[in-house]
């Protein structure tokens, strides 16, 4: 499964923001990476360039790799809607975003890792795609044979109660529905996702 697996902190440290969660590095150096540290005087950015870093940002945030991410931008333009919130949409619809939205993993990556080691289930079936596109309706659950994974019952232990509207969480049984799709306003992500429509309407 391809992924980056390049430094964390410094992407964080590029973008000024917690991309991968909580980061010491970040909260030390909140200034871009860089030899000449933060008195490094920086010539403005052209259009294009703060168009691609919101690009890149949303890349790194949900994890996607470009092709994924065009595609996935493709389908959001051939629906009816705002391109930008649809294409957002279809990023939270995917099963390693919200099997970390449940909390069931405490970070996306680690999401996606669950997901892949065929610890998720789709309405009762295993699937081990992160990609996976969920419908609304669709019910995730943890297999029987791994809810006692350390990893998945210390993340769980730490979930916020009902934290998205959007999203139905049982503890008991380790089981969430994909109710719908969020509304742009429910989405907690700091993403200008109409600079990235910019980009692709070049």
């Amino acid at each position: 499964m391809a992924r980056y697996t390049g430094p964390k902190s410094k992407i964080a440290r590029k973008f000024r923001e917690p991309i991968f969660g909580p980061d010491k590095a970040l909260e030390k150096k909140n200034y871009p990476p860089g030899q000449h540290g933060p008195s490094k005087r920086r010539g403005k950015q052209s259009e294009y360039a703060i168009q691609l870093l919101e690009k890149q940002k949303a890349k790194y945030t949900y994890g996607v790799l470009e092709r994924q991410f065009a595609n996935l931008f493709a389908k959001a333009s051939a629906k009816q809607g705002i391109t930008g919130e649809n294409f957002l949409k279809l990023l939270e619809a995917r099963l390693d975003n919200v099997v970390y939205r449940l909390g069931i993993a405490p970070t996306r990556s680690a999401a996606r890792q669950l997901v892949s080691h065929k610890h998720i289930n789709v309405n009762g079936n295993l699937v081990n795609i992160p990609s996976y596109s969920l419908r609304p309706g669709d019910v995730i659950s943890v297999r029987e044979r791994s809810q006692s994974l350390e990893t998945i019952s210390t993340s769980v232990a730490g979930r916020a109660i009902n934290k998205f509207g959007w999203l139905d969480w049982n503890v008991s049984n380790l089981t969430g529905t994909f109710v719908t799709f969020p509304e742009r306003a429910d989405i907690p992500e700091n993403i200008k996702e109409n600079l990235i429509v910019e980009l692709y309407s070049k």
